[in-house]
């Protein structure tokens, strides 16, 4: 851990001009980022598994056409009209864990609801999440750390396999982007509970808003899930109210303060209304 903060005030700014400086200034310290890393790998690392499985060459019947940069051999992609995505087939992706709703209720295999959360359409989708979740998440578990981050991600990525699951009975669907959807859902919440560190509000909400019309574009191809999308966003926008809570502005550093010159509260009240209703949907729901 490092006492700085990468995206907070000027401190630190000429080390990190690739990042946004969307904070005002605090005492906050900063975590070393390990574990969003360590989800790429893992991510990245399932997908090659399935396309070793997948095996077009030998697998393809050819109906829907030959398959795709043959020169990688059994790590080739399906044709192009069955999976646009360059990616494995439907079969494939159920083999190895897609989530399918009448396997995880009249088959009892609900641990397609947490397998489904490592699983791929394409590179395209690869692609698209881990660019994401490394420009997210890594700046997430330096504000905060591994232990909320990470909680983040998985229970996300969970509920965004029940909202599947319950919306999705015909089709097989990936819930990897769920997880991911998690995280821009905690980043909006903690946005709204932290408004006042914020140094340039609009920037911030604005990036974000981006990176969740992309991510969605994405969710209407082939086999990748909006409902995961939408499951793990409101999952993790109530988590952020929880776990991302942030001391108002000029707290930490009043402490060293005469009694009189501080600040009275660690948090605002509506923090504490916020986090309160936010805990009490996620018991309800």
């Amino acid at each position: 851990m490092a006492s700085g903060d990468l995206e907070r005030g000027t401190k630190n700014r000429g080390n990190n001009a690739n990042f946004p400086s969307y904070y005002v200034e605090t005492a906050e310290k900063q975590w070393t980022s390990w574990i969003i890393p360590m989800f790429v790998v893992a991510n990245i690392a399932v997908f090659i598994v399935v396309m070793y499985v997948n095996d077009c060459p030998k697998k393809s019947l050819g109906i829907e056409g030959s398959c795709v940069a043959k020169f990688l051999g059994r790590f080739s992609f399906q044709p192009l009209k069955e999976n646009p995505l360059f990616g494995p087939s439907a079969a494939t992706l159920e083999k190895m864990g897609s989530l399918k709703w009448n396997k995880v209720v009249h088959g009892h295999q609900g641990w397609r609801l947490i397998t489904c959360m490592w699983l791929h359409a394409g590179v395209v989708h690869v692609l698209a999440n881990m660019l994401s979740l490394i420009f997210i998440g890594i700046r997430l578990e330096q504000q905060f750390g591994f232990v909320r981050v990470g909680i983040i991600y998985l229970v996300s990525g969970f509920g965004g396999s029940i909202l599947s699951s319950l919306f999705i009975q015909q089709n097989i669907s990936v819930g990897a982007s769920g997880a991911l959807f998690g995280l821009l859902g905690a980043m909006l919440s903690e946005l709204l509970t932290n408004w006042t560190i914020y140094s340039n509000k609009i920037a911030a909400l604005l990036t974000l808003v981006v990176i969740i019309a992309i991510n969605l574009a994405v969710g209407i191809l082939p086999h990748v899930d909006n409902f995961a999308h939408i499951g793990g966003f409101m999952s993790g926008f109530l988590l952020g109210f929880v776990f991302l809570l942030r001391p108002q502005f000029g707290w930490a550093k009043n402490q060293h303060s005469p009694a009189d010159g501080r600040v009275k509260s660690k948090h605002k009240a509506y923090q504490y209304v916020l986090m309160l209703a936010a805990a009490v949907l996620l018991i309800v729901g």
